[in-house]
């Protein structure tokens, strides 16, 4: 029977130690610290989504986007272009992430957009999802 080793981040076997920054900016001392690779990885995905291109000095490539639908009439073209933009961007700018399912949902009479990825770590078990909803 195949046995298959899981790699785990050695960050994440150091219990105290923070890793990132979790959202929303709330926590007491105005951020709550995240301290496993995965919540890392999706704090840092909600920033990068959430990030409109040119929004970031020094970086204008950086951010998706997203809220840029607010103001758009969308329809199914303009979405699967935007899929594929965040696809490519992704690569660049999370190598070790693994899309196994991206879908924006155009809700035309709620005037809603819901963003979902479903990713997982390359090289783990680790799976996840991110759930944005853009009104």
């Amino acid at each position: 029977m195949a046995f298959e080793a899981k790699r785990i981040d050695p960050l994440d076997l150091e219990p105290r130690k923070a890793i990132g920054v979790s959202l929303p900016l709330s926590g007491k001392a105005v951020f709550n610290s995240t301290f496993q690779t995965v919540d890392a990885l999706k704090a840092n995905l909600v920033n990068y989504l959430l990030t409109g291109r040119g929004e970031r000095y020094f970086r204008p490539t950086f951010g998706s986007g997203l809220r840029n639908l607010l103001f758009e009439n969308t329809t199914n073209r303009s979405l699967e272009d935007i899929e594929i933009l965040i696809k490519e961007a992704l690569v660049q700018y999370f190598p070790t992430l693994v899309i196994t399912d991206l879908a924006l949902d155009n809700q035309a009479d709620k005037n809603l957009v819901v963003f979902r990825l479903n990713f997982k770590i390359a090289g783990t078990r680790i799976q996840d999802q991110i759930l944005i909803n853009i009104e």
